[in-house]
């Protein structure tokens, strides 16, 4: 069963080894991050993980705090039976730097503020390094785009390459710098 992120507290104090915290930032939080939030929880479940794995998201923005995930990201998130429970926007804090083992930014503008903010480097990745086989560096903000279809594609993609990488012990990715 997966965990709903109001436990979430609990997991962080009960941390062990055991667990990675995985944590995707994006600007509001009620786009691309919330959605990252709930397909990895939806895989991490899947594949009985989810004692292993905790997940959340959060924003470098404080905007939305409070709110649900946009409407476009809940009725993509149900067209694929994914739930949408729990995904209230907050910003990102020093808390989720000391206690997350990766956090995820959605596009480069997110990863620089982060590493601005005091994020530690090595637990940094860019979301899109997970897919170097597709052009670009940053999942597009379906807030502007409107294209929450194609957001949904490349967040399932790179989840489920995230999930692997860390299922099987060996993670295949290594933070970079995002300047490029």
């Amino acid at each position: 069963m997966p965990v709903p992120r109001k436990t979430l507290p609990a997991v962080r104090e009960k941390r062990s080894a055991q667990v990675k915290r995985v944590v995707f930032v994006c600007l509001g939080n009620i786009c691309r991050s919330p959605m990252a939030e709930a397909v990895f929880r939806h895989l991490v479940a899947e594949k009985n993980l989810s004692e292993q794995i905790a997940v959340d998201s959060a924003g470098t923005s404080d905007w939305h705090r409070g709110e649900s995930a946009h409407a476009g990201t809940r009725r993509e998130l149900a067209r694929h039976q994914i739930p949408a429970d729990n995904l209230v926007s907050r910003p990102v804090d020093s808390h989720d730097f000391e206690t997350a083992d990766y956090l995820v930014a959605m596009d480069r503008s997110v990863y620089r503020q982060l590493l601005a903010r005091g994020a530690p480097r090595h637990k940094l990745l860019l979301f899109m390094d997970l897919l170097p086989e597709i052009p670009g560096k940053d999942v597009p903000d379906p807030y502007y785009t409107g294209d929450f279809a194609e957001v949904y594609q490349l967040i399932e993609q790179g989840c489920r390459r995230l999930l692997e990488s860390l299922a099987d012990g060996a993670e295949r990715w290594s933070p970079r710098g995002a300047s490029s």
